[in-house]
């Protein structure tokens, strides 16, 4: 195709006249001022290649706390692949946890705190470690469709629940005098009675299908693992039906009393006869 004007001569203004040639110049100088502002910013974040690992361990610190956690992890990482010995290097490891938490890449944060307490069984900060691990599997959400059509998760498996339970017993039960033990006590009461939850469901399912033996062996686990949850009625009376069904009166008979003992009276606002678990049976 041939050119009706050199492709070097400055094209002629559309229609608008001198208020069209401002307004794209004005778009221009905009522009130009975010490329500069752009540049600025990235030459602020620029790793200078000669720095000591305390320098760039500061910088680093400096951009977490300024909430750009992208780039400290850069810095974190580049710490880690020039100097791996360092102290420097050593703690940024255990930054690295939180800045990964903050970023919400989640595995990249489990992965880095499994990394520092399995190369530091001793360090005297590996609680917030294990605390931090607890705490990325704490909040793991359910994905989009279950929050959107609202699925029961005492339903689901609490695989990432449980994971969180062990991280956080651990800080309570070896570092009780953690500055986060407090904290990862109140979300173990949490967890115990989610996985009791669980627990109940799944001893409910096999109660509809008739799986005596099963069923009761779900129940005495709750009983025997989160005592003191609310769900240990539950397990109480689904133990006392399973004994019956299979004809084991003397136990039923025992956890009967144990029932009566601790839950006199019947549930409040039960209606029914039927318990929750076996609804659908006939």
């Amino acid at each position: 195709m041939l050119l009706t004007t050199s492709p070097f001569r400055a094209p002629r203004p559309a229609a608008g006249g001198a208020a069209s040639i401002l307004g794209r110049l004005a778009l221009a100088g905009l522009l130009a001022a975010g490329l500069l502002l752009g540049g600025c910013k990235a030459f602020r974040h620029k790793e200078d290649v000669t720095a000591s690992p305390e320098s760039m361990y500061k910088q680093a610190t400096k951009l977490a706390d300024e909430g750009s956690y992208q780039a400290a992890i850069k810095f974190y990482e580049n710490l880690n692949a020039r100097y791996p010995f360092s102290d420097a290097a050593r703690q940024s490891r255990l930054d690295l946890v939180y800045a990964y938490y903050r970023q919400h890449e989640k595995d990249s944060a489990i992965d880095a705190a499994d990394t520092f307490i399995r190369e530091n069984p001793t360090h005297p900060r590996i609680d917030y470690a294990y605390y931090m691990k607890g705490l990325v599997y704490f909040e793991r959400d359910p994905n989009f469709l279950e929050r959107w059509f609202k699925v029961d998760m005492s339903e689901r498996p609490p695989s990432d629940h449980r994971k969180s339970f062990d991280a956080f017993q651990r800080v309570v039960t070896q570092y009780p005098n953690s500055q986060y033990a407090a904290d990862a006590h109140q979300r173990m009461v949490y967890l115990r009675n989610r996985l009791a939850d669980y627990e109940i469901h799944v001893a409910g399912y096999y109660v509809r299908r008739g799986a005596w033996v099963a069923a009761l062996a779900r129940a005495r686990y709750v009983l025997e693992t989160y005592d003191g949850s609310p769900r240990v009625r539950d397990a109480l009376e689904i133990s006392v039906e399973c004994y019956r069904k299979l004809g084991m009166n003397d136990l039923a008979d025992d956890s009967a009393k144990v029932l009566a003992t601790n839950y006199p009276g019947p549930r409040a606002g039960a209606a029914q006869k039927k318990h929750w678990w076996n609804f659908r049976r006939g």
